[in-house]
Protein backbone atom coordinates (compact mmCIF):
# COMPACT_ATOMS: atom_id res chain seq x y z
CA UNK A 1 0.00 0.00 0.00
CA UNK A 2 3.19 2.13 1.10
CA UNK A 3 4.38 1.56 -2.48
CA UNK A 4 0.80 2.49 -4.32
CA UNK A 5 0.25 5.80 -2.29
CA UNK A 6 3.67 7.06 -3.42
CA UNK A 7 3.17 6.06 -7.13
CA UNK A 8 -0.06 7.80 -6.86
CA UNK A 9 1.88 10.71 -5.18
CA UNK A 10 4.33 11.04 -8.12
CA UNK A 11 2.22 10.64 -10.89
CA UNK A 12 -0.55 13.45 -9.46
CA UNK A 13 2.75 15.59 -9.62
CA UNK A 14 2.84 14.65 -13.19
CA UNK A 15 -0.61 15.15 -13.95
CA UNK A 16 -0.22 18.12 -16.26
CA UNK A 17 2.30 16.74 -18.28
CA UNK A 18 0.49 13.12 -18.70
CA UNK A 19 -2.76 15.05 -19.44
CA UNK A 20 -0.93 17.05 -22.17
CA UNK A 21 0.69 14.27 -23.54
CA UNK A 22 -2.47 11.37 -23.65
CA UNK A 23 -4.46 14.06 -25.59
CA UNK A 24 -1.76 14.48 -28.08
CA UNK A 25 -1.61 10.89 -29.03
CA UNK A 26 -5.00 10.27 -28.66
CA UNK A 27 -5.69 13.21 -30.83
CA UNK A 28 -3.06 12.16 -33.52
CA UNK A 29 -4.79 8.82 -33.60
CA UNK A 30 -8.28 10.51 -34.42
CA UNK A 31 -6.59 12.30 -37.17
CA UNK A 32 -4.80 9.85 -38.74
CA UNK A 33 -7.54 7.62 -39.05
CA UNK A 34 -9.89 10.63 -40.74
CA UNK A 35 -7.10 10.63 -42.85
CA UNK A 36 -7.25 6.77 -44.14
CA UNK A 37 -10.85 6.15 -43.82
CA UNK A 38 -10.95 6.40 -47.49
CA UNK A 39 -7.64 5.15 -48.64
CA UNK A 40 -7.75 2.12 -47.72
CA UNK A 41 -10.95 0.67 -49.19
CA UNK A 42 -12.46 -0.34 -52.78
CA UNK A 43 -15.53 -0.49 -53.05
CA UNK A 44 -15.91 -1.07 -56.98
CA UNK A 45 -17.07 -4.17 -58.57
CA UNK A 46 -14.42 -3.32 -61.49
CA UNK A 47 -10.91 -2.91 -61.57
CA UNK A 48 -8.86 0.36 -62.98
CA UNK A 49 -7.00 -1.10 -65.73
CA UNK A 50 -4.50 0.62 -67.64
CA UNK A 51 -4.19 -0.95 -71.19
CA UNK A 52 -0.78 -0.46 -73.34
CA UNK A 53 -0.82 -1.67 -76.59
CA UNK A 54 2.12 -2.04 -78.64
CA UNK A 55 0.65 -4.11 -81.41
CA UNK A 56 -1.84 -3.67 -84.29
CA UNK A 57 -5.30 -2.90 -82.39
CA UNK A 58 -7.14 -5.65 -84.49
CA UNK A 59 -8.29 -9.03 -84.67
CA UNK A 60 -7.47 -10.95 -81.28
CA UNK A 61 -5.44 -8.01 -79.83
CA UNK A 62 -8.96 -6.08 -80.30
CA UNK A 63 -11.15 -8.60 -79.25
CA UNK A 64 -8.81 -8.46 -75.90
CA UNK A 65 -8.82 -5.16 -75.18
CA UNK A 66 -12.61 -5.31 -75.97
CA UNK A 67 -13.01 -7.42 -73.71
CA UNK A 68 -11.06 -6.16 -70.21
CA UNK A 69 -12.28 -2.99 -71.36
CA UNK A 70 -16.00 -3.67 -71.04
CA UNK A 71 -15.57 -5.56 -68.02
CA UNK A 72 -13.16 -2.75 -66.01
CA UNK A 73 -12.46 0.48 -66.01
CA UNK A 74 -10.00 1.88 -68.21
CA UNK A 75 -7.79 4.45 -67.07
CA UNK A 76 -5.81 6.25 -69.49
CA UNK A 77 -2.47 7.80 -68.29
CA UNK A 78 0.86 8.70 -70.31
CA UNK A 79 3.08 5.83 -71.49
CA UNK A 80 6.02 7.52 -69.14
CA UNK A 81 7.87 4.94 -67.06
CA UNK A 82 7.81 7.64 -63.95
CA UNK A 83 4.15 8.52 -64.15
CA UNK A 84 3.22 4.90 -64.38
CA UNK A 85 4.23 4.04 -61.82
CA UNK A 86 3.46 6.49 -59.47
CA UNK A 87 -0.34 5.61 -60.94
CA UNK A 88 0.21 1.73 -59.53
CA UNK A 89 1.57 2.92 -56.29
CA UNK A 90 -0.84 5.63 -55.70
CA UNK A 91 -3.62 3.14 -56.65
CA UNK A 92 -4.39 4.94 -59.18
CA UNK A 93 -4.53 1.85 -61.23
CA UNK A 94 -4.86 -1.94 -60.08
CA UNK A 95 -3.48 -3.34 -62.91
CA UNK A 96 -1.52 -2.75 -65.90
CA UNK A 97 -1.40 -4.49 -69.34
CA UNK A 98 1.46 -4.24 -71.47
CA UNK A 99 0.58 -5.84 -74.86
CA UNK A 100 3.70 -6.38 -76.56
CA UNK A 101 4.46 -5.66 -80.61
CA UNK A 102 3.54 -8.81 -82.77
CA UNK A 103 1.22 -10.15 -79.93
CA UNK A 104 -1.89 -10.53 -82.51
CA UNK A 105 0.51 -12.48 -85.32
CA UNK A 106 2.61 -15.11 -82.17
CA UNK A 107 -0.60 -15.91 -80.88
CA UNK A 108 -2.61 -17.24 -84.07
CA UNK A 109 0.75 -19.39 -84.79
CA UNK A 110 0.84 -20.75 -80.99
CA UNK A 111 3.78 -19.38 -79.86
CA UNK A 112 1.93 -18.23 -76.77
CA UNK A 113 3.29 -14.82 -76.61
CA UNK A 114 4.07 -13.12 -73.30
CA UNK A 115 2.04 -10.45 -71.83
CA UNK A 116 4.00 -8.17 -69.31
CA UNK A 117 1.53 -7.29 -66.41
CA UNK A 118 1.93 -5.15 -63.02
CA UNK A 119 -0.42 -5.31 -60.26
CA UNK A 120 -1.16 -3.83 -56.84
CA UNK A 121 -1.97 -7.02 -55.21
CA UNK A 122 -5.12 -6.39 -53.64
CA UNK A 123 -8.67 -7.88 -54.93
CA UNK A 124 -9.63 -5.85 -57.71
CA UNK A 125 -6.20 -6.94 -59.04
CA UNK A 126 -7.22 -9.99 -59.39
CA UNK A 127 -10.40 -9.45 -60.85
CA UNK A 128 -8.35 -8.09 -63.82
CA UNK A 129 -5.85 -10.69 -63.65
CA UNK A 130 -8.55 -13.47 -63.56
CA UNK A 131 -10.05 -11.26 -66.94
CA UNK A 132 -7.03 -11.70 -68.33
CA UNK A 133 -6.16 -15.01 -67.70
CA UNK A 134 -9.30 -16.03 -69.01
CA UNK A 135 -9.90 -14.13 -71.91
CA UNK A 136 -6.26 -15.86 -73.28
CA UNK A 137 -7.10 -19.22 -71.84
CA UNK A 138 -10.54 -19.81 -73.64
CA UNK A 139 -8.99 -18.22 -77.41
CA UNK A 140 -6.05 -20.64 -76.79
CA UNK A 141 -8.06 -23.48 -76.21
CA UNK A 142 -10.59 -22.21 -79.81
CA UNK A 143 -6.96 -22.23 -81.50
CA UNK A 144 -5.99 -25.62 -81.19
CA UNK A 145 -8.98 -26.73 -83.27
CA UNK A 146 -10.03 -23.71 -85.45
CA UNK A 147 -7.70 -22.10 -87.76
CA UNK A 148 -10.05 -19.40 -88.92
CA UNK A 149 -9.00 -16.33 -86.52
CA UNK A 150 -12.45 -14.72 -87.15
CA UNK A 151 -14.10 -17.63 -85.55
CA UNK A 152 -12.18 -17.88 -82.70
CA UNK A 153 -13.05 -14.23 -81.49
CA UNK A 154 -16.52 -15.22 -81.68
CA UNK A 155 -16.49 -18.51 -79.98
CA UNK A 156 -14.37 -17.17 -77.35
CA UNK A 157 -16.80 -13.99 -76.75
CA UNK A 158 -19.46 -15.84 -76.47
CA UNK A 159 -18.20 -19.15 -73.99
CA UNK A 160 -17.06 -15.77 -71.90
CA UNK A 161 -20.73 -14.17 -71.90
CA UNK A 162 -21.74 -16.38 -70.04
CA UNK A 163 -19.44 -15.62 -66.95
CA UNK A 164 -18.12 -12.10 -66.99
CA UNK A 165 -20.12 -10.55 -64.27
CA UNK A 166 -17.97 -10.67 -61.26
CA UNK A 167 -18.77 -8.47 -58.22
CA UNK A 168 -17.43 -8.27 -54.46
CA UNK A 169 -19.80 -9.76 -52.67
CA UNK A 170 -19.61 -9.52 -48.62
CA UNK A 171 -21.54 -9.35 -45.30
CA UNK A 172 -18.96 -7.30 -44.35
CA UNK A 173 -19.15 -3.43 -43.48
CA UNK A 174 -16.14 -3.23 -45.42
CA UNK A 175 -15.50 0.38 -45.11
CA UNK A 176 -16.64 -0.10 -41.37
CA UNK A 177 -13.95 -1.99 -40.37
CA UNK A 178 -11.07 -0.82 -42.61
CA UNK A 179 -11.92 2.25 -40.40
CA UNK A 180 -11.55 0.48 -36.87
CA UNK A 181 -8.26 -1.47 -38.34
CA UNK A 182 -6.86 1.50 -38.96
CA UNK A 183 -7.78 3.26 -35.55
CA UNK A 184 -6.55 0.41 -33.58
CA UNK A 185 -3.37 0.14 -35.99
CA UNK A 186 -2.65 3.23 -34.56
CA UNK A 187 -3.08 2.65 -31.29
CA UNK A 188 0.41 0.95 -31.44
CA UNK A 189 1.93 4.11 -31.53
CA UNK A 190 -0.23 5.97 -28.92
CA UNK A 191 0.07 2.94 -26.29
CA UNK A 192 3.66 2.63 -26.70
CA UNK A 193 4.35 5.89 -26.78
CA UNK A 194 2.23 7.04 -23.78
CA UNK A 195 3.25 3.93 -21.64
CA UNK A 196 6.68 4.55 -21.91
CA UNK A 197 7.05 7.77 -21.77
CA UNK A 198 5.15 8.18 -18.84
CA UNK A 199 6.08 5.03 -17.08
CA UNK A 200 9.59 5.44 -17.70
CA UNK A 201 8.93 9.27 -16.22
CA UNK A 202 7.46 7.85 -13.22
CA UNK A 203 9.84 4.92 -12.66
CA UNK A 204 13.04 7.37 -12.79
CA UNK A 205 11.78 8.49 -9.21
CA UNK A 206 11.55 5.15 -7.55
CA UNK A 207 15.15 4.17 -9.58
CA UNK A 208 16.37 7.89 -7.49
CA UNK A 209 19.76 6.35 -5.39
CA UNK A 210 18.39 7.39 -1.88
CA UNK A 211 14.93 5.68 -2.57
CA UNK A 212 16.59 2.63 -3.46
CA UNK A 213 18.63 2.34 -1.08
CA UNK A 214 15.97 2.84 1.42
CA UNK A 215 14.38 -0.06 -0.12
CA UNK A 216 17.33 -2.14 -0.28
CA UNK A 217 17.81 -2.15 3.55
CA UNK A 218 14.25 -2.50 3.94
CA UNK A 219 12.41 -5.86 4.42
CA UNK A 220 10.86 -5.64 1.14
CA UNK A 221 11.31 -8.12 -1.45
CA UNK A 222 12.49 -7.04 -5.08
CA UNK A 223 9.70 -9.12 -6.87
CA UNK A 224 7.01 -8.08 -4.33
CA UNK A 225 8.14 -4.32 -4.95
CA UNK A 226 8.28 -4.49 -8.33
CA UNK A 227 5.15 -6.75 -8.62
CA UNK A 228 3.65 -3.65 -6.59
CA UNK A 229 4.90 -1.05 -9.28
CA UNK A 230 3.79 -3.24 -11.96
CA UNK A 231 0.18 -3.22 -10.90
CA UNK A 232 -0.08 0.42 -10.00
CA UNK A 233 1.98 0.94 -13.56
CA UNK A 234 -1.19 -1.36 -14.95
CA UNK A 235 -3.45 0.71 -13.65
CA UNK A 236 -2.13 3.44 -15.50
CA UNK A 237 -1.85 1.38 -18.60
CA UNK A 238 -5.76 -0.07 -18.38
CA UNK A 239 -6.74 3.92 -18.55
CA UNK A 240 -4.89 4.93 -20.97
CA UNK A 241 -6.51 1.43 -22.54
CA UNK A 242 -10.13 2.56 -21.21
CA UNK A 243 -9.57 6.03 -22.53
CA UNK A 244 -9.03 4.33 -26.62
CA UNK A 245 -12.17 2.42 -25.74
CA UNK A 246 -14.48 4.97 -24.87
CA UNK A 247 -12.99 6.76 -27.97
CA UNK A 248 -13.73 3.88 -30.36
CA UNK A 249 -17.13 3.31 -29.24
CA UNK A 250 -17.40 7.04 -30.33
CA UNK A 251 -16.02 7.34 -33.54
CA UNK A 252 -16.98 3.61 -34.32
CA UNK A 253 -20.13 2.84 -32.48
CA UNK A 254 -21.05 0.69 -35.21
CA UNK A 255 -18.38 -1.10 -35.65
CA UNK A 256 -17.65 -1.49 -31.88
CA UNK A 257 -21.27 -2.76 -31.26
CA UNK A 258 -20.41 -6.07 -33.04
CA UNK A 259 -18.10 -9.31 -31.84
CA UNK A 260 -15.54 -7.74 -34.27
CA UNK A 261 -15.47 -4.71 -32.28
CA UNK A 262 -14.97 -6.94 -28.87
CA UNK A 263 -12.32 -8.56 -30.35
CA UNK A 264 -9.98 -5.48 -31.51
CA UNK A 265 -11.01 -4.19 -27.61
CA UNK A 266 -9.60 -7.63 -26.42
CA UNK A 267 -6.80 -8.10 -28.70
CA UNK A 268 -5.87 -3.96 -27.08
CA UNK A 269 -5.85 -5.34 -24.06
CA UNK A 270 -3.47 -8.28 -24.37
CA UNK A 271 -1.18 -5.59 -26.30
CA UNK A 272 -1.57 -3.03 -23.56
CA UNK A 273 -0.36 -5.25 -21.11
CA UNK A 274 2.73 -6.38 -23.27
CA UNK A 275 3.09 -2.60 -23.85
CA UNK A 276 3.12 -2.27 -19.78
CA UNK A 277 5.89 -4.72 -19.55
CA UNK A 278 8.16 -2.91 -21.97
CA UNK A 279 8.07 0.27 -20.28
CA UNK A 280 8.22 -1.56 -16.95
CA UNK A 281 11.70 -3.10 -17.92
CA UNK A 282 12.56 0.52 -20.04
CA UNK A 283 11.96 2.11 -16.85
CA UNK A 284 14.25 -0.65 -14.62
CA UNK A 285 17.06 -0.08 -17.39
CA UNK A 286 17.17 3.79 -17.31
CA UNK A 287 17.30 6.53 -14.51
CA UNK A 288 17.81 9.13 -17.28
CA UNK A 289 14.74 11.73 -17.95
CA UNK A 290 16.57 12.75 -21.57
CA UNK A 291 16.89 9.60 -22.62
CA UNK A 292 13.02 8.59 -22.33
CA UNK A 293 11.87 10.40 -25.59
CA UNK A 294 14.86 9.13 -27.67
CA UNK A 295 13.93 5.27 -26.21
CA UNK A 296 9.99 6.51 -27.19
CA UNK A 297 11.23 7.57 -31.02
CA UNK A 298 13.20 4.33 -31.44
CA UNK A 299 10.63 1.80 -30.08
CA UNK A 300 7.09 3.61 -30.89
CA UNK A 301 8.64 4.81 -33.91
CA UNK A 302 10.41 2.40 -35.42
CA UNK A 303 8.28 -0.73 -34.71
CA UNK A 304 5.28 1.23 -35.96
CA UNK A 305 6.95 1.87 -39.46
CA UNK A 306 8.51 -1.99 -39.28
CA UNK A 307 5.11 -3.61 -38.13
CA UNK A 308 2.33 -1.48 -40.24
CA UNK A 309 1.25 0.64 -37.92
CA UNK A 310 1.32 3.55 -40.58
CA UNK A 311 2.12 1.64 -43.53
CA UNK A 312 -0.13 -0.93 -44.47
CA UNK A 313 1.95 -4.03 -43.86
CA UNK A 314 1.46 -5.78 -47.20
CA UNK A 315 3.38 -2.78 -48.65
CA UNK A 316 6.09 -3.32 -46.90
CA UNK A 317 9.30 -5.07 -48.32
CA UNK A 318 9.56 -9.04 -47.10
CA UNK A 319 12.61 -8.05 -45.62
CA UNK A 320 11.18 -5.50 -43.32
CA UNK A 321 8.16 -7.93 -42.41
CA UNK A 322 10.75 -10.40 -41.26
CA UNK A 323 12.59 -8.14 -38.91
CA UNK A 324 9.00 -6.99 -37.60
CA UNK A 325 8.44 -10.74 -36.65
CA UNK A 326 10.65 -10.48 -33.61
CA UNK A 327 8.12 -7.14 -32.36
CA UNK A 328 5.51 -7.39 -30.27
CA UNK A 329 3.62 -4.89 -32.63
CA UNK A 330 3.56 -7.54 -35.57
CA UNK A 331 1.39 -9.96 -33.78
CA UNK A 332 -0.85 -6.76 -32.47
CA UNK A 333 -1.43 -5.45 -35.73
CA UNK A 334 -1.53 -8.72 -37.61
CA UNK A 335 -4.53 -9.77 -35.44
CA UNK A 336 -6.06 -6.27 -36.38
CA UNK A 337 -6.27 -6.89 -40.03
CA UNK A 338 -7.56 -10.46 -39.20
CA UNK A 339 -10.09 -9.45 -37.26
CA UNK A 340 -11.58 -7.35 -39.98
CA UNK A 341 -11.77 -9.91 -42.58
CA UNK A 342 -13.46 -11.94 -40.21
CA UNK A 343 -17.02 -13.07 -41.78
CA UNK A 344 -17.96 -16.22 -39.43
CA UNK A 345 -16.86 -16.84 -35.78
CA UNK A 346 -15.71 -20.35 -34.53
CA UNK A 347 -12.73 -21.97 -33.47
CA UNK A 348 -10.77 -22.92 -36.76
CA UNK A 349 -11.52 -18.63 -37.42
CA UNK A 350 -10.30 -17.71 -33.90
CA UNK A 351 -7.39 -19.69 -34.01
CA UNK A 352 -4.74 -17.30 -35.57
CA UNK A 353 -5.87 -14.39 -33.69
CA UNK A 354 -5.85 -16.74 -30.28
CA UNK A 355 -1.96 -17.52 -31.53
CA UNK A 356 -1.01 -14.04 -31.91
CA UNK A 357 -2.99 -13.30 -28.62
CA UNK A 358 -0.52 -15.77 -26.73
CA UNK A 359 2.74 -14.73 -28.59
CA UNK A 360 1.88 -11.05 -27.08
CA UNK A 361 1.46 -13.35 -23.64
CA UNK A 362 5.31 -14.96 -24.01
CA UNK A 363 6.76 -11.80 -24.76
CA UNK A 364 4.93 -10.39 -21.22
CA UNK A 365 6.29 -13.13 -19.60
CA UNK A 366 9.97 -13.00 -21.19
CA UNK A 367 10.10 -8.66 -20.36
CA UNK A 368 8.69 -9.40 -16.84
CA UNK A 369 11.73 -12.17 -15.83
CA UNK A 370 13.96 -9.49 -17.11
CA UNK A 371 13.01 -6.68 -15.07
CA UNK A 372 13.13 -9.32 -12.06
CA UNK A 373 16.54 -9.80 -12.86
CA UNK A 374 18.15 -6.72 -13.86
CA UNK A 375 16.38 -5.50 -10.35
CA UNK A 376 18.43 -8.29 -8.22
CA UNK A 377 21.23 -7.07 -9.95
CA UNK A 378 21.53 -3.54 -8.83
CA UNK A 379 20.34 -4.56 -5.65
CA UNK A 380 23.81 -6.63 -5.26
CA UNK A 381 25.67 -3.99 -7.32
CA UNK A 382 23.99 -0.93 -4.74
Amino acid sequence: MTVFKAYIKVLLKSKFTILLYTVMLVVFGILNMQMNDTGMNYTSSKADVLIINDDENKGVTKSLIDYISSNSNIIEIENDKEKISDALFYRDVNFIINIPKNFRTDFLEGKNPQIEIQRTNDYPSYLAYNLLSKYIETAGYYLEFINDENQIIKNTEETLKTNTNVEISSKLDNDGLSKAKTFFNFSNYTMLSGCIFIICLLMTVFNNEKISKRTIISSTNYKALNRKLMISNGLFAITLWLIYVILSFIILRKQMLSFHGLLYIINLFVFTLTTLSISFLLGKITNNKEAINGMVNVIALGSSFLCGSFVPIEYLPKFVVNIAHLLPSYWFIISNGKISTLESFNFETLKPILFNMTILIIFIIIFTIISNIITKYKRKIA
